[in-house]
């Protein structure tokens, strides 16, 4: 049977093009116009007054760390239910991730328990350096009642928008709230530059410092001088080369991976014991990856019986993000619960979603699932 990916690249055409422009010219050193090129498309895009482009988001993340001054002893918090490349760089810093929960209606970082730890930590003496909200999924956070906690106690926000290109919050793009947005364009995400990854800000400063230690800190001498610590984080002019041409595109794959969530959900709608997460008033999902929610107390068939028939037939799926405060690696940290990332993860899985799938393949899956419900 053909395999049937999770999200795969997909690529529009235009692709080719810019990356033979990028060899034509000899442009295949790490910075380079298409460098330059693709940061403005993502400036266009998103409102941003600036961006700089990395060859990971998790490299994005790092960087914005520094921007924000954060060291060794400093406590950051972060969503728990996340994938571990948002919480990372935090301990890559030597600063102490304090994880907080989600809420249901988003399923992102819940604003009142988001309070209550930071009336918790100020209490211990530690008031947070930062704090990391994440749009999982594509599904904007409560980024008005998040801002307004952040706000009010002057920690500044990094919004982790790498699964969210192309969605929008009261018709606001993502990653554009807080003091420095995140994108990813690893090669499951909405677009991809094969590995990759950019911030986003209206600090000038944040922009160049950052650029600056992202290639490795050189100070400007007619020598190799360095200053202070530098690490090797640029995207490559090629790679940014294929950004440029799925930037082209990026309106298409979100349509499309919205039409997709709609084929599933209109298709399941009669099968009680599965849900969706639903677009709240103003909130606007790239539909990135579709979620389902299958709860076992209905009929006894569970989140794992489907996933393993899928591996059965030759179909790519996975659990949700398992969060942060229940990996060994993270069991020491501080961490603020109410059971939902639990619960979402016990019940969570991730459908095939990439915009180059076909409704055939689409019927394949959803027969598969509609077999348990007979």
């Amino acid at each position: 049977m053909e395999k049937i990916w999770l999200s795969s690249p997909h690529m529009g055409g235009e692709e080719q093009k810019f990356v033979k422009e990028a060899f034509d010219l000899n442009w295949i050193a790490p910075l380079g116009p298409h460098l330059k090129g693709f940061e403005e498309d993502l400036c266009s895009y998103t409102g941003a007054k600036y961006s700089a482009a990395f060859n990971s988001g998790t490299a994005a993340i790092h960087l914005s760390l520094i921007m924000l001054g954060v060291t060794s002893g400093d406590e950051v918090i972060s969503s728990s239910f996340t994938f571990a490349a948002t919480s990372n760089p935090i301990i890559y810093q030597g600063a102490v991730p304090v994880l907080v929960d989600s809420e249901r209606d988003t399923w992102n970082m819940d604003p009142v328990l988001l309070e209550e730890t930071i009336k918790d930590r100020i209490s211990k003496g530690h008031k947070p350096k930062a704090i990391m909200a994440v749009h999982l999924y594509g599904m904007p956070a409560k980024m008005d009642e998040i801002m307004a906690v952040a706000n009010k106690y002057s920690i500044p926000v990094i919004e982790d928008a790498a699964e969210a290109l192309g969605s929008r919050y009261k018709n606001k793009p993502l990653g554009t709230f807080g003091e420095i947005g995140i994108l990813s364009f690893n090669g499951n995400k909405i677009i991809t530059t094969s590995g990759g990854g950019a911030i986003l800000s209206n600090n000038e400063g944040y922009i160049k410092k950052a650029k600056f230690l992202s290639e490795q800190a050189r100070d400007p001498a007619p020598h190799y001088q360095h200053t202070q610590l530098g690490y090797n984080y640029r995207l490559s002019n090629v790679c940014a080369a294929i950004g440029r041409g799925q930037m082209t595109v990026l309106d298409e794959r979100v349509k499309r991976r919205r039409e997709i969530f709609d084929i599933y959900s209109n298709a399941l709608k009669d099968i009680e014991a599965i849900s969706f997460l639903q677009e709240p008033e103003g909130f606007y999902s790239n539909r990135w990856l579709t979620c389902i929610l299958v709860n076992p107390e209905k009929t006894g068939i569970s989140r794992e019986d489907i996933r393993k028939k899928f591996e059965q037939e030759n179909i790519d799926s996975r659990p949700l993000w398992k969060p942060m405060h229940l990996q060994p690696i993270y069991s020491s940290y501080p961490a603020y619960v109410n059971g939902t990332s639990e619960d979402l993860f016990d019940k969570g899985l991730c459908l095939p979603s990439g915009s180059n799938l076909p409704n055939s393949l689409i019927e394949r899956i959803i027969t598969v699932i509609k077999s348990f419900y007979k």
